[in-house]
C-alpha cells in the first residue's frame, strides 16, 4: 500500500501543537522520575507526529493485528517519545502509566521492552540493535508476502519503520544490517536518521564524522538527505518519496535539535540522558507555548492523535479482504493462520517421532552437525515457516539442505538467507523475524564466534523470542583451526544467560531430540552446540530414548542397582564418560553415566526426577566436557572433580588435543577412583 495520499488533519489544529504534546510528556513524565532522557523525545517529536498520523497504519484496539506497520525505536533510550505516542493513539497506556515513567511494575519501563507495553513491538536501548531488528521484520514481510499474495489478495503489505540516531550509527551492528537490507531489496523498510550531533559525551564531531548520506547510498539504499526535522511539510515529503521505491530500503537524513524547546539546555549534551531541571522545565513550557500543567493534554489535542476509530476500519478492511482470500485460497489461508498462531504443521509429531527413530538407529559414528543437517533435511520441508541462514559457513555447519532456496531469488519467499559475515547482525536479525511472526528463524556461525553474537541471543532471551542458534565446531574437537577458533568459556557464557536454553548432543539421536525441543518451544531461544568430529552412537532402550527430552538421564548403569559414583558428560565427552565407567567398574566401582545435553531443561525437572538421576546420597561425583570447569561445580559439589579445560586451545589433530589436554577415558577412571 503506497503512501501517496496520506490523510491531513483538520486546518484548526496546528502540528506543533501536536508535537508539542509529545514534548511535554517527555519532559515531565523524565522529571517526575528523575531519570530519562528527555533530549530526543523533544528532538523527534515533530517526526514522530507526522509519521503517527499521516502514514503509520496500526489498530490501538489490537496491537498484535497482522498487517499493522511496524515502528521500531532503535534509540531506545528516547523511550518516553514512544510511551506519548502510544498514550495519545489511544493504547492500553494511561496517563497514569507516563506518570510511573521507570517505575517498578509500570508499563513504561527506561527502555520499550515488548510484553511490556502495548504497542511496542521490540525490546531496545543497545543501539543498533533496532534497526537490525527492523531489517529482520521488513525480511519477514517479503517472505510472507511472497507466499502469500495472490492477484487482488496483498494480505501481507505493511511497512517496517525505525527511528535511529548517531549512537546507533557508530554501533557496528548498523553496517552489517545496513549493508544486507540493500541486498535483500526491503523495499519496505524506512529509517529515520535523528541527526541532532549530540551523544552523551557531547558534539559527535570529535568522534563520528562518517559521511552517514553516502555511506548509505553505497550499500544501496535510497538516501533523503538533509531534512529539516522541524518541519512537517519536508518530513511528510520525504516520507512520500520513501514509500515509493520497492526494491530500496530509504534512510531519511533529519537535521533536528536535541531538547527542542529548552532555552538553555537545546543543542547540547546537558539535554540527553538527565532530567532537564523543573525551572527549565517551566522556561521550556513558556518558550513552546505550552500553558497546561504536567500531563495534562487538552482533549482537542488527544482528538487530533486518536488512531482507534481508523485502527478499527483499517483492520475492518483487511478483514474483508482476508475473508475473501479464505475463501478463494482455503489451504493458503488456514496455513497463513496456523502460522501466525506459532502452531507447527498438524504432521509434526510424527515427522520429529520418525527423526528421532531414524537417527537412534545409526549404527556408524556422525558428527551431530551432520546429525542437524540430517534433521533439517527432514525438517525444512516439511516445517515451511523454517527459515534460517548461516554467516558464510553453510557448508561448515551443514545448515544448507536440498530444499533450501534463497529468499533473494525464490518467487514463493525462498527459506534460506545467506547472511555473510555478519554474526551479530544475523543474530538480531533473527529476533526481529521472530517478533514480526509467521516465521520461525535460525541461524549457524561456529560456537566460538557466538561471542560476536552474544548480546543479541541476550536480547532473544530477554524478549521470549522463537530463535533457534545452531552454533558448530563446539570445542577443541575442531583441531588444527587452533585457539582462535576453540570455544572454551562459551558454553558456560550461553548457559549463564537466563532464560537461553542450550543443547550439546552426544550423537545423533540426541541432536534428533535438540531440534523437536527446539521447534517447539515459543518462549525463547535454544542454541544448539554441535561437534565437527564424528561421534559413536549410545546404546539406549525406547525409556532412555524418551528421558533424552528431559535435559538429563542415565544412560549408564556398570552395576544395577547399584551406584557408587557419578560421572556427568555432555556431547563428545560423553563417549569418554562411559569408557572411563567402564574401565572404573572393572576395579570393582560401580559408575552410574548421566548423559546432560540440556542442563536448563534438566534443571526445569522435579526435585523427585533430579534426584533419581543424580541420588544426593551419592557424594563422589565427576564432571567431563570440553570447556570451562566452574560451570559443573554445581552438579559435582565440593566433593567431586571436574575435568574440564581451563586455558585456552591449542592447533593440533584432535585427538592429539584431547590426550594433550587430559580429557581422555584413563583421566576419567583414574578420578573416579581417586574421589
Amino acid at each position: 500500500m503506497l503512501r501517496a495520499s496520506p490523510p491531513t488533519l483538520p486546518n484548526t489544529m496546528i502540528r506543533t501543537d501536536l508535537a508539542n504534546a509529545i514534548r511535554a510528556l517527555a519532559m515531565d513524565a523524565v522529571q517526575q522520575a528523575n531519570s530519562g532522557h528527555p533530549g530526543m523525545p523533544m528532538g523527534m517529536a515533530d517526526i514522530a507526529e507526522v509519521l503517527w498520523n499521516d502514514f503509520l497504519r496500526h489498530n490501538p484496539n489490537n496491537p498484535s493485528w497482522p498487517n499493522r506497520d511496524r515502528f521500531v525505536l532503535s534509540n531506545g533510550h528516547g523511550s518516553m517519545l514512544h510511551y506519548a505516542l502510544l498514550h495519545l493513539a489511544g493504547y492500553d497506556l494511561s496517563i497514569d502509566e507516563i506518570k510511573r515513567f521507570r517505575q517498578l511494575h509500570s508499563k513504561t519501563p527506561g527502555h520499550p521492552e515488548v510484553h511490556e507495553t502495548p504497542g511496542v513491538e521490540t525490546t531496545t536501548g543497545p543501539l543498533g540493535q533496532g534497526l537490525a531488528n527492523a531489517v529482520g521484520m521488513a525480511l519477514a514481510e517479503k517472505i510472507l508476502a511472497k507466499r502469500f499474495n495472490r492477484p487482488g489478495f496483498d494480505i501481507v503489505d505493511h511497512y517496517t519503520y525505525v527511528f535511529l540516531g548517531d549512537g546507533c550509527l557508530m554501533e557496528g551492528i548498523s553496517h552489517e544490517v545496513a549493508s544486507l537490507a540493500a541486498t535483500l531489496k526491503l523495499g519496505k523498510l524506512i529509517a529515520i536518521y535523528d541527526d541532532n550531533g549530540i551523544s552523551i559525551d557531547g558534539k559527535v564531531q570529535g568522534w563520528f564524522t562518517d559521511d552517514t548520506p553516502t555511506r548509505f547510498q553505497a550499500y544501496g539504499w535510497e538516501v533523503i538527505p538533509d531534512i529539516d526535522g522541524h518541519s512537517p511539510e519536508a518530513i511528510k515529503a520525504a516520507l512520500v518519496t520513501a514509500a515509493a521505491d520497492p526494491d530500496r530500503p530509504t534512510l531519511i537524513c533529519c537535521k533536528t535539535v536535541i531538547g527542542f524547546g529548552a532555552p538553555n539546555k537545546a543543542g547540547s549534551e546537558s539535554a540527553h540522558g538527565a532530567p532537564l531541571g523543573k525551572d527549565e522545565v517551566a522556561l521550556t513550557r513558556e518558550r513552546l507555548g505550552w500553558p497546561h500543567a504536567p500531563f495534562e493534554v487538552p482533549e482537542a489535542i488527544y482528538a487530533a492523535f486518536d488512531a482507534r476509530k481508523k485502527g478499527a476500519a483499517w483492520q475492518a478492511e483487511w478483514d474483508a479482504l482476508f475473508a475473501r482470500y479464505r475463501q478463494a485460497f482455503a489451504k493458503e489461508g488456514a496455513e497463513f493462520e496456523r502460522r501466525l498462531r506459532g502452531d507447527l504443521p498438524e504432521d509434526f509429531a510424527a515427522v520429529a517421532a520418525a527423526l528421532t527413530a531414524e537417527l537412534a538407529g545409526e549404527s556408524a559414528p556422525m558428527a551431530s552437525r551432520k546429525a542437524s543437517q540430517r534433521a533439517l533435511e527432514k525438517l525444512v520441508p516439511a516445517i515451511p515457516e523454517l527459515i534460517g541462514g548461516s554467516a558464510d559457513l553453510a557448508h561448515s555447519n551443514y545448515s544448507i539442505v536440498k530444499s533450501s532456496r534463497d529468499v533473494n531469488t525464490a518467487s514463493d519467499g525462498g527459506n534460506y538467507v545467506y547472511f555473510g559475515v555478519r554474526e551479530f547482525g544475523m543474530s538480531a536479525i533473527a529476533n526481529g523475524m521472530a517478533l514480526h511472526g509467521g516465521v520461525v528463524p535460525f541461524t549457524a556461525t561456529f560456537l566460538v564466534f557466538s561471542d560476536y553474537a552474544r548480546n543479541a541471543v541476550r536480547m532473544s532471551a530477554l524478549m521470549h523470542t522463537r530463535v533457534i542458534h545452531v552454533y558448530t565446531h563446539d570445542s577443541i574437537g575442531l583441531g588444527e583451526d587452533g585457539p582462535t577458533h576453540q570455544p572454551i568459556e562459551h558454553l558456560a557464557s550461553l548457559r549463564l544467560i537466563p532464560n537461553n536454553r542450550i543443547w550439546r548432543p552426544c550423537d545423533a539421536a540426541e541432536t534428533a531430540v535438540a531440534w523437536k525441543l527446539a521447534l517447539e518451544r515459543t518462549d525463547g531461544p535454544t542454541c544448539l552446540a554441535l561437534s565437527r568430529q564424528n561421534l559413536p552412537p549410545q546404546p539406549r532402550d525406547p525409556e532412555q530414548l524418551a528421558l533424552i527430552a528431559r535435559g538429563g538421564y542415565v544412560l549408564l548403569d556398570t552395576m544395577p542397582g547399584k551406584v557408587d559414583a557419578i560421572v556427568i558428560a555432555t556431547g563428545s565427552e560423553v563417549e569418554l564418560a562411559v569408557q572411563g565407567a567402564r574401565q572404573a567398574a572393572a576395579a570393582g566401582l560401580a559408575v552410574r553415566v548421566v548423559s546432560m545435553p540440556c542442563c536448563e531443561d534438566f534443571d526445569a525437572q522435579s526435585a523427585e526426577y533430579r534426584d533419581a538421576v543424580m541420588p544426593r546420597a551419592v557424594r563422589k561425583r565427576l564432571a567431563v566436557e570440553a570447556a570451562r570447569s566452574d560451570y559443573w561445580r554445581k552438579y559435582v559439589g565440593l566433593d567431586g572433580e571436574v575435568i574440564g579445560i581451563d586455558s585456552f586451545g591449542a592447533s593440533a589433530p584432535d585427538k592429539a588435543l584431547y590426550a594433550h589436554f587430559g580429557l581422555t577415558a584413563e583421566r576419567v577412571a583414574a578420578t573416579l577412583s581417586a574421589l
